[in-house]
């Protein structure tokens, strides 16, 4: 399911707040362009300049784009994505599942407070791009994470991304597990995050929820990295193909259901 006839309000888009395009941002080529709420359903209303909002409106690929690995090589299978995000994924294989998530969450920040922007490493060490680019770094030397001077630099947007390549060198899903809190499935939104933490372990971002007015059944559409890094892509359902990209999520299910990895309903998670 994903007519075009849903066409966004431009002064509803977030237009000029995807810092790593290369080319003039398009609202017809958005997620909210491209996917229409299931059937008698409706977006979830996602306040002006919100993480939500930003999700909604994120640029994608043209349609029947490939899913490549960092290496561009194809991604195998073919058949897990119904659309891929026009967002780097960097030549190394880093921007892996949780990585993705954390690239999302930080490219977000970086629009609002670039100070606000700060992960934990797998050793639980919380380490904040303003102290980076103020010339705090970190090296990691076995089992300990020591100061690291470097020098200090303007938060642009290509240091963000050597901090947060290195955050994806030493972060994970176990990490940022720790660093959310569980939601229940009824309360479900936007920037929410499926996450199992370990290894192995899986991540999923909830990019938009729909719901039904009357039913206040909720349906929202998912993406995700993968091992090795890859293309962040939005999921298909192929459980319930009649829904195209959206998932059902039902508070009484035991289960998530997604292409590559099955969450627990306790694995619904959400920024502290």
């Amino acid at each position: 399911m994903e007519p075009d006839d849903e066409t966004p309000r431009a002064s509803e888009a977030s237009s000029g707040k995807y810092s790593w395009l290369t080319h003039p941002y398009n609202t017809q080529h958005s997620l909210a362009a491209r996917f229409a709420p299931p059937a008698g359903c409706q977006r979830v209303a996602a306040a002006p300049n919100s993480f939500a909002q930003w999700l909604r409106y994120l640029p994608l690929k043209p349609r029947s784009t490939p899913v490549y690995l960092h290496n561009g090589k194809l991604k195998t299978p073919q058949t897990v994505h119904a659309a891929v995000l026009d967002i780097d994924t960097g030549p190394r294989d880093l921007q892996q599942c949780a990585d993705a998530v954390m690239r999302l969450r930080a490219e977000y920040q970086f629009t609002q407070n670039y100070r606000q922007i700060h992960f934990h490493l797998t050793s639980g060490h919380d380490i904040w791009f303003g102290d980076w680019i103020d010339g705090q770094g970190f090296r990691v030397q076995g089992q300990q994470v020591l100061p690291a001077p470097r020098k200090p630099e303007d938060p642009t947007h290509a240091v963000l991304r050597r901090y947060l390549d290195q955050i994806f060198t030493y972060a994970g899903s176990l990490s940022l597990s720790r660093e959310l809190r569980p939601v229940r499935l009824h309360d479900v939104r936007a920037g929410d995050v499926l996450i199992k933490g370990g290894t192995p372990g899986h991540a999923v971002l909830v990019l938009d929820v729909a719901e039904h007015p009357t039913t206040k059944r909720k349906y929202a559409l998912l993406a995700q990295s993968y091992m090795p890094a890859q293309d962040i892509h939005v999921l298909r359902n192929r459980p319930s193909p009649g829904l195209g990209a959206w998932f059902l999520i039902d508070p009484a299910a035991e289960w998530i259901e997604t292409p590559e990895w099955n969450f627990t309903a306790d694995q619904l998670m959400r920024w502290q």
